[in-house]
């Protein structure tokens, strides 16, 4: 029976270190099923979503994670999962859309967004943000969110409370259905 854990890990970037990890989970008889891997500010932040075939692989992966932290900086965290992974994109009973935001940088964007999302049962799935120089200097936001859908929600009367949202933020927002 598979065994399913996550483990996170965070870290002043440099390279290798997805190498490290990697190889630790090779080395621990698992297997690497899924992942996301991102540079935040100056620090590398990674999930890893892992399967293994019996719990002494994720007993010698909590170990080679402590000397991985010890070794290379890294805070990490291991976590096991009780159940199965969930099923892939969009869950049943959902319908994928895209969000996308952008404007002026401010406080509050995506916390305004994603209220109106969670107000709505609105699963986020991904959700990515960034902050760059706009033109004349000011800083610009962008926000880019995978969100499930639930069918029985109208995409206007979701595309309007995002709409409404929007103009309170002073940013532009689209809803746009992802075909799968």
């Amino acid at each position: 029976m598979k065994r399913w854990f996550i483990m996170s890990a965070i870290g002043s970037d440099r390279p290798g270190l997805v190498a490290e990890l990697a190889q630790l989970i090779h080395d621990c008889n698992a297997n690497l099923e899924d992942s996301r891997m991102t540079i935040l500010g100056s620090d590398f932040a990674v999930i890893l979503l892992c399967s293994a075939g019996d719990r002494e692989a994720l007993d010698r992966i909590a170990v080679g994670a402590k000397r991985l932290e010890r070794d290379h900086g890294l805070t990490i965290l291991p976590r096991f999962l009780d159940d199965e992974p969930r099923p892939p994109l969009p869950a049943p009973g959902t319908r994928l859309y895209r969000v996308e935001a952008f404007g002026e940088d401010r406080a509050g964007i995506v916390a305004g967004i994603c209220r109106v999302l969670a107000d709505r049962s609105v699963n986020i799935a991904e959700l990515t943000t960034r902050s760059r120089s706009g033109p004349g200097g000011a800083a610009s936001y962008e926000l880019a969110i995978v969100a499930e859908v639930p069918e029985s929600l109208d995409s206007r009367t979701l595309r309007e409370a995002l709409e409404a949202e929007a103009d309170r933020l002073a940013v532009d927002v689209t809803l746009l259905p992802i075909s799968t």
